[in-house]
């Protein structure tokens, strides 16, 4: 009988061997078949997280929280459907979402009174969780280019008590040339191949996944990523991040970036409070990247979190 471990496409585990060492490789594959903790965030814009816990725990939620994250809590796998009942879900005084999915947000600090830009925001749980750092005070532009997930977008935005973010449906790659240097900070969580989702309890995680599609995504973030580096700021922060793993649609996406726009933007170290990461690359498959990317981060997945890249840029001048 097959290891259920080569169910998953074999172009993709050897990409993964290739791209880390055999601890890591270990964990990684070991991730895809853990049954992970739910985590959810407590929204501050509609409750107090004292107040918000207690209800929880006083249903006998057993609510674990995360050190690094004060708004952010985890329950087992087996709570979450009863969860999903409870009036604090309906009423959008908690928002359910994985944790490395939290880290963008953390990253980008955006803060009150800043003009700030999601470039491709649905669901929207960043777009929330940026929200709710801001207070709902300043202004927050969240785009989507699909229709259905865009009213997704909107629906989770109105329940959740956002009143400071604009909603706009249309493509990411045209709001650099119609914004231009507009955004105090920009959050581009591109569209990917979604590799860290990939989970052996689901085999339908992985059924799209293609070496052609990374490359296919890989060219839309290229002009997504130039985008919102045009509708930034001079001296302007912007987070790039995916939840993939293939350099193709991460470190080879921010090196062409780098490499068009070496006089006006650079990498920022990252400062990550948890251990399971590791630095960027700059080398791959016969092609070398600027030793910058070594400040960008992979989050290899646990037993908690699940895998995630994630860089940090700044705009120095015009582009």
């Amino acid at each position: 009988m097959l290891s259920p471990i080569t169910e998953l496409p074999p172009a993709f585990l050897e990409k993964l061997s290739l791209l880390l060492d055999e601890t890591q490789l270990e964990q990684v594959l070991n991730s895809f078949s853990v049954d992970k903790p739910t985590t959810f965030r407590i929204n501050t814009l509609k409750g107090s997280i004292q107040d918000t816990t207690d209800e929880l725990r006083s249903a006998q939620f057993n609510l674990t929280p995360v050190s690094w994250l004060p708004t952010a809590f985890h329950i087992p796998p087996d709570q979450r459907r009863a969860l999903t009942e409870t009036d604090a879900f309906y009423q959008g005084r908690i928002y359910i979402q994985n944790l490395s999915s939290m880290v963008a947000p953390f990253l980008l600090a955006a803060q009150p009174g800043e003009t700030v830009l999601d470039l491709a925001a649905a669901p929207g749980g960043k777009t929330l969780q940026i929200a709710a750092m801001m207070n709902n005070q300043g202004r927050l532009s969240a785009v989507e280019a699909v229709k259905n997930r865009f009213f997704k977008l909107k629906a989770n935005l109105d329940q959740q008590g956002t009143s400071m973010v604009k909603t706009y449906l249309t493509d990411g790659r045209s709001v650099g040339n119609k914004c231009p240097e507009m955004f105090d900070r920009v959050l581009l969580d591109a569209p990917c191949s979604s590799e860290a989702r990939f989970s052996l309890l689901d085999s339908s995680s992985w059924e799209h996944w293609s070496t052609r599609k990374v490359s296919e995504v890989a060219r839309k973030q290229k002009r997504l990523l130039q985008s919102a580096l045009t509708s930034l700021k001079v001296g302007g922060l912007m987070i790039y991040c995916t939840c993939s793993f293939s350099p193709e649609e991460n470190e080879h996406v921010v090196n062409h970036l780098l490499k068009k726009y070496s006089s006006c933007v650079s990498l920022e170290p990252i400062e990550l409070p948890f251990s399971n990461t590791m630095a960027g690359i700059t080398h791959w498959q016969n092609k070398t990247y600027a030793d910058a990317l070594t400040q960008s981060r992979r989050i290899l997945p646990t037993n908690i979190m699940d895998g995630f890249f994630i860089c940090k840029l700044r705009k120095h001048a015009s582009c």
